[in-house]
């Protein structure tokens, strides 16, 4: 039983190291490729290591994009998509799970719809929303989607149920309004959930491509991803550039992620328990 048991332990570990190697091998290729010449990218078999360490591309990548920009304009989308998610969800959460009001389950339904619907589907609407009020090419253009969000609701719902009834009920016999109870009590009891929703938010907004490319034709008014994309070519494209974009790109997320690392493991086994 032990010799077995230590055999299975051996190859799960074999399995999780083979698992992570294909995992992290897209990275070390994109780095490696990031320091080579645009003809050994293109030569045939591939090479893994480049035959010389050339920093050539990374310059040419700053030339070409305006990072200062990006990077200013990704940071404070993110952080105002944070905000508003959490400021929007964590209201509409706590209405949804302990208050009583007319409609109160077609409204949730209508949540719950609108999570399963693809977000495609909404960036026709939204941009002549913005293009009535004059306000693509924007800051706010960019956080616009990510006011509210879908899963945001049900998520902090599900938070606030978990909290006993009896919580709020205490709060309101020592003189608390509902605004009170709320801000007072029940949502400092939700830190956690508003943590995992905020480094969750941060990743969608960070990875989103679709919506600033359609909202913002300025490439000073975009986002990383927006930007990066320009250096795809439409007939040929320089790899080596683009790897390097994408490496720069890559930074922050990188550090928020180092940062924020407990946070990103706790959102996950939380949002598989809800």
């Amino acid at each position: 039983m032990a010799k077995t048991k230590r055999w299975r332990t051996i190859g799960t570990y074999i399995a999780l190291i083979l698992g992570s190697i294909v995992m992290i091998f897209p990275f070390i290729w994109m780095l490696l490729t990031a320091f080579k010449t645009n003809s050994e990218v293109m030569q045939i078999p591939p090479s893994i290591l480049p035959s010389q360490w050339n920093m050539a591309s990374f310059q040419k990548a700053l030339d070409l994009l305006p990072f200062g920009n990006l990077y200013l304009n990704t940071a404070l989308m993110i952080l105002l998509r944070v905000l508003c998610a959490v400021g929007f969800c964590s209201m509409a959460g706590y209405a949804f799970a302990k208050l009583e009001f007319r409609g109160k389950n077609l409204l949730f339904v209508l949540v719950i719809i609108q999570q399963m619907i693809p977000g495609q589907i909404f960036i026709i609407p939204q941009y002549q929303m913005l293009a009535k009020v004059g306000l693509t090419d924007s800051l706010f253009s960019l956080v616009f989607p990510g006011l509210v969000s879908a899963f945001g609701v049900f998520f902090l719902r599900q938070a606030y149920m978990g909290i006993p009834d009896e919580v709020a009920e205490a709060a309101c016999l020592d003189g608390c309004t509902r605004w009170q109870t709320f801000t007072k009590v029940l949502f400092p009891l939700t830190k956690s959930s508003v943590a995992a929703l905020s480094v969750f938010t941060a990743v969608f907004a960070y990875t989103d491509l679709m919506w600033p490319l359609v909202a913002n034709t300025n490439i000073n008014h975009t986002t990383l991803s927006a930007g990066l994309s320009t250096l795809n070519g439409q007939f040929s494209t320089n790899y080596p550039v683009l790897m390097a974009g994408s490496l720069l790109a890559m930074l922050p997320m990188v550090l928020l992620y180092l940062v924020f690392q407990r946070h990103f493991i706790e959102g996950v086994a939380m949002t598989g328990g809800k």
